[in-house]
């Protein structure tokens, strides 16, 4: 990958990764934070990386920085947050859209990042499948059973309001 290449890669994908990161961290500077890093390794790694997977390469980075972080941080103070919004209720007047953010709060980080991957970014079972290091398979297995979990928790969320 020529200093060209890498550039073109920043000016095509810095805020898809950064939109993907955000997603799952809910945290504007930790995202940046990781990004950071992704596009630094890249940097790094220039020359070993063929410029016509920079894209994977990249996400595959940012994604395993992401989980690296989400493990030394352990977002406890979100969980606490998250445990007392569970307890008032959701009320009629909220949003669907933060009703989406907290169903998918509920899932795990690996479900999120698919879902996310999937439905908000619109990667292949095969791009997803490169970037997370699962075969297609387990993509399909783990992302059917993160949208059941999703459906399960708003037909829940339904029946309260």
């Amino acid at each position: 990958m020529t200093e060209k290449d890498y550039n073109d890669c920043v000016n095509l994908y810095a805020d898809k990764v950064y939109r993907f990161i955000l997603k799952n961290l809910r945290h504007e500077e930790d995202a940046r934070d990781v990004v950071q890093t992704a596009f630094e390794r890249l940097w790094r790694n220039r020359k070993e990386v063929d410029g016509a997977k920079s894209k994977s390469y990249l996400f595959t980075v940012a994604y395993h920085e992401m989980i690296d972080h989400l493990r030394k941080i352990k977002r406890t103070h979100l969980q606490e947050e998250f445990r007392e919004e569970v307890k008032t209720g959701v009320q009629p007047s909220e949003d669907l859209k933060k009703i989406l953010e907290e169903a998918m709060l509920r899932l795990n980080e690996t479900q999120r990042a698919l879902v996310t991957l999937k439905d908000y970014e619109g990667y292949s079972y095969e791009e997803i499948g490169e970037i997370t290091g699962l075969t297609q398979s387990q993509v399909k297995v783990y992302l059917h059973r993160a949208r059941l979990h999703l459906k399960q928790w708003l037909v829940s969320m339904e029946n309260i309001i």
